[in-house]
């Protein structure tokens, strides 16, 4: 049966040996064991028997296998239920030592309960630690000693829970990090990055009571309870799609903390949320942690406050931009404001700008308006144009020049140059953002409706959002409004050329709302669509400030029927307590009937000579 072979069967030797030691571990002692590769005694077998059955040279050395066996029987438990009730009873004790470890560190007994219920994984690494360093000391140990120490620990039960515990608490305070990395990982942090977040601070002689204290104050600056949680992912997602210049490592960081977010689901709209939030942006900005919450934190929150940004508020201008909170008031952002008083940008005007876009304090971002500035000045905007635009729309710091200029230049091909294009970047300086293709693809819808390039320079001076909307969402849906009154399409360029705003009214709550208003006093679809022909601005106007108050003054007091107003639909433009009144309480004083067209559609003196005989009517106060 002996043989020098190196297997048994298929098997390598050495599997047998390690598939047999392992049955006997953590028990194992030099007579349990197979005699090395290299001893004269090598045994190799057609079939792997069990322990107890294995066929030896030298019945002296039989294994006793059987009786170690039964013997790690009665010591283990005999069925899953009994082998959870233990795992249970140990990771609460390892909790209860987590939690007077936390406790000798400074943490009050509802935070070390909290804590310690809320890091699973740093509890997992002591226990595995715990038992890995017990089973090593098994394979070191005598077995008799090892036999000798369980049975006392299986006879009184509570002495072995003991000792475990004890092991699991010298555990956690041999990884010196003073309680700090069970409380980060608390916080959400993988165990990963509270591991290595736990030497940074610690290194710093942070003790744990001050870090609960500053995670604390962070918290309620980042994460009000306002509830514009929604807003501030919006701002943070249009501050990414708009910004196209170089950034500097403070940008860089922020950008990159952003698609932490953005990578979750619920993307950015979670930006504002603390549960979704606050792990990514310790992690992102560790440095926080090292910040003094009163000579540093509480300065800087008063300032935002005293620059104009409302205490409500101070919270978006953090989450979009946290590296501000490493600056240096005096020198670094008083500095990069004043700088701001070249586009005319005022002490209250700061807050405002900082709530739109924080990103003003940056460094590439302050650079960048420097050529912006010299963008417009080379294009001879008016520079009360080019600041009241910065002022409104920030965002425009962030576009590098070369996108601006692309843009500047389309809009010179319609003519729109010097003071024209100083009314567009006014009215509209998103438009600036706009793709040069996505700007010709309306130009060219525009002209597929008949609209020369004359029209639709006048119309991008007057209504610049236009240009900046969606052909197949916004301009269509208006379009099929209008051909669903009876607007039809040789009448489109007549429509929009008197009234381009239509493109830019809500259908849902403007348009049908005032065009259902109009047709439960005795409107027809039809008439409706007759009027918008001859008058376009007329579902502009407000139900409840104009079409309600003059349609009542028509009916109620002039006793005038709708016909008149379907003939006449430019009645709804003149003011009524300046002009519609007096005029009709002039006429009714001298018994004059005429139509709305006769009595509105004159100038002042026009209308006195015809009606009264004097060269000049003077309009009575209202």
């Amino acid at each position: 049966m002996c043989s020098t072979a190196n297997t048994i069967g298929a098997i390598p030797i050495t599997n047998v040996r390690n598939r047999y030691n392992s049955i006997l571990c953590p028990y194992k002692s030099p007579a349990c064991e197979f005699p090395p590769q290299n001893s004269s005694h090598m045994y190799a077998f057609n079939v792997i028997r069990p322990p107890n059955q294995i066929q030896t040279k030298d019945t002296e050395t039989r294994f006793n296998s059987d009786r170690i066996l039964a013997y790690q029987s009665s010591l283990r438990c005999s069925n899953n239920d009994n082998l959870e009730a233990e795992v249970e009873e140990e990771e609460e004790e390892a909790r209860n030592a987590v939690r007077e470890y936390l406790e000798e560190y400074g943490a009050s007994r509802e935070e070390s309960e909290q804590i310690s219920s809320s890091c699973p994984k740093y509890l997992k690494m002591l226990i595995d630690s715990v038992r890995d360093l017990d089973e090593w000391n098994s394979w070191t140990a005598d077995s008799s000693e090892i036999i000798a120490s369980d049975a006392d620990s299986c006879a009184t039960g509570t002495p072995k829970l003991e000792s475990f515990k004890k092991k699991v608490y010298e555990m956690a305070k041999g990884k010196g990090d003073k309680g700090i990395l069970p409380f980060l990982e608390s916080l959400g942090l993988s165990l990963s990055s509270a591991t290595y977040l736990a030497g940074y601070l610690s290194s710093h002689s942070h003790t744990l009571p001050l870090l609960i204290h500053k995670v604390k104050y962070v918290k309620e600056i980042f994460f009000s309870d306002s509830d514009d949680k929604g807003l501030i992912g919006k701002n943070a997602r249009r501050m990414m799609m708009h910004f196209s210049a170089s950034a500097d490592e403070d940008l860089q960081q922020t950008l990159s903390f952003f698609e932490k977010i953005q990578a979750r689901r619920g993307g950015l709209n979670l930006l504002g949320c603390e549960n979704a939030s606050f792990r990514h942006l310790i992690e992102s900005f560790p440095r926080l942690l090292l910040l003094p919450v009163e000579s540093h934190m509480k300065p800087m929150m008063n300032f935002l406050e005293d620059i104009g940004v409302p205490g409500g508020c101070t919270n978006r201008v953090l989450l979009l931009f946290p590296p501000i909170l490493f600056y240096n008031i005096d020198k670094d952002i008083r500095p990069k404001l004043l700088a701001f008083e070249k586009v005319g940008v005022q002490d209250n005007d700061s807050g405002k700008m900082l709530i739109k876009y924080p990103w003003i304090l940056s460094s590439s971002i302050l650079e960048n308006c420097q050529k912006v500035l010299h963008l417009f000045d080379e294009e001879k905007v008016p520079k009360a144009c080019s600041s009241r635009a910065i002022r409104n729309w920030p965002h425009l710091l962030g576009c590098s020049v070369n996108n601006l200029k692309m843009m500047v230049d389309k809009f010179g091909e319609l003519g729109i140059r010097s003071n024209k294009l100083g009314k567009v970047v006014v009215t509209s300086p998103q438009l600036l953002h706009c793709r040069p293709p996505e700007f010709l693809q309306v130009v060219s819808f525009l002209k597929d409706l008949g609209l020369v390039e004359e029209d639709i320079s006048r119309i991008l001076c007057r209504c610049p959002e236009i240009f900046a909307t969606s052909i197949d969402r916004t301009l269509m849906k208006k379009l099929e409004f209008l051909s669903a009154i009876g607007v039809s399409r040789t009448h489109l360029p007549r429509v929009i050329r008197k009234y381009p705003e239509l493109f830019v009214c809500d259908v849902d709550r403007a348009l049908l709302p005032r065009m259902k208003y109009l047709m439960k006093i005795g409107l027809s679809r039809r008439d409706i669509g007759f009027m918008v022909r001859k008058f376009s601005p007329l579902l502009g106007y407000s139900i409840e400030e104009v079409l309600r108050p003059k349609l009542e003054f028509l009916t109620k007091t002039m006793k005038k029927p709708l016909s008149e107003v379907v003939d006449y639909p430019r009645y709804f433009s003149y003011s009524l307590e300046k002009k519609i009144k007096p005029r009709f309480w002039l006429l009714k004083s001298i018994n004059m009937e005429c139509s709305l067209k006769e009595m509105l559609g004159k100038n002042d003196e026009e209308f006195a000579a015809d009606y009264i005989g004097v060269e000049q009517m003077v309009v009575p106060p209202s």
